[in-house]
């Protein structure tokens, strides 16, 4: 039996976040913004995805960048001018929206990708912050909501109790397995497996499983060295899926079904679901946005058919 990684109890302290992709399905708007500073209602992605890192309990972030980004940084940066006039105007509850995008024990560093060689890639840029520590990595365009309970946090429990690198995972259309990386597990309990296999964008024909990986993972730091030894892969990229595969023969590798609701940001429909669905839900908007629909669907502003 292959031991557990890390000693039952082990946190999560670091979570890397990979924001150097060109976001090309959405230009022109991603021309000179990235993708992950897109906008569901009024935060943007990037910092849905922080919100839900530092909830999980992570005290450093790693920006994995590129060029043309500098956006992300100014984001979480402090902006004295803007607190400044903030203040002088007496908007309190703005000025206190705008100093606690990060809490102040939370460390934010930022390193460079110079090519776009892919997601394993990405997370390999990291090695230098994350040394011999497990950690998160989560993708922005994986808007997730967890109805109280960050799909992370879930995760962090189940690293915390396995000790084992962790992949989120739900069942996906049989037709689009060639869209994911797909796992097979053999079930520990309801919602966690012991993986034995993981396929990077299988065709459905072929494919071990439905369960498709999504965009959080929580990893042990010996994929370092699996992702370094990974030849490029599928679109001539590192795959991350490629070296969890080769970590798999050395350490077990689990697979979660979270609960929550996962909308991909990373196309416009899914973007514009979850735009909807999070103005439905905020505290300023819900009820003169709902009243907006309902209006526009009787007076026939809005057609269905």
């Amino acid at each position: 039996m292959i031991q557990p990684a890390f000693p039952p109890g082990t946190r999560v302290r670091k979570a890397v976040f990979p924001v150097a992709g060109l976001g090309t399905r959405f230009l022109p708007a991603t021309k000179a913004s990235p993708k992950e500073m897109l906008p569901v209602v009024d935060k943007p992605l990037i910092q849905y995805a922080v919100e839900e890192a530092v909830a999980a309990g992570v005290e450093v972030l790693v920006f994995i960048n590129g060029r043309n980004k500098d956006s992300i940084p100014n984001h979480f940066d402090k902006a004295y001018e803007l607190e400044h006039e903030l203040e002088i105007r007496g908007k309190e509850r703005m000025l206190r929206i705008v100093q606690e995008i990060v809490p102040e024990d939370v460390a934010c560093i930022y390193i460079r990708q110079a090519e776009a060689l892919g997601l394993g890639h990405a997370v390999l840029c990291a090695r230098p912050v994350i040394g011999n520590e497990p950690f998160a990595v989560v993708l922005a365009d994986d808007l997730i909501d967890g109805n109280g309970d960050t799909c992370l946090s879930q995760m962090s429990r189940v690293f915390e109790q396995h000790g084992s690198s962790v992949l989120a995972v739900q069942e996906v259309p049989q037709e689009r397995t060639d869209q994911y990386g797909i796992v097979s597990a053999e079930a520990v309990d309801d919602r966690v497996g012991n993986v034995n296999a993981i396929v990077e964008k299988p065709k459905p024909a072929t494919a071990p499983s439905n369960l498709g990986v999504v965009g959080r993972y929580v990893l042990t730091p010996r994929v370092f060295e699996m992702i370094r030894r990974t030849p490029r892969g599928t679109g001539g990229e590192i795959q991350l899926t490629d070296a969890i595969a080769a970590l798999m023969e050395h350490e077990a590798v689990f697979s979660y079904r979270f609960d929550g609701k996962r909308f991909d940001c990373g196309s416009k429909l899914g973007y514009l679901q979850a735009t909807v669905e999070y103005a439905l839900k905020h505290e300023d908007l819900c009820e003169d946005f709902r009243s907006y629909l309902s209006q526009a669907l009787a007076d026939g502003t809005i057609q269905l058919d």
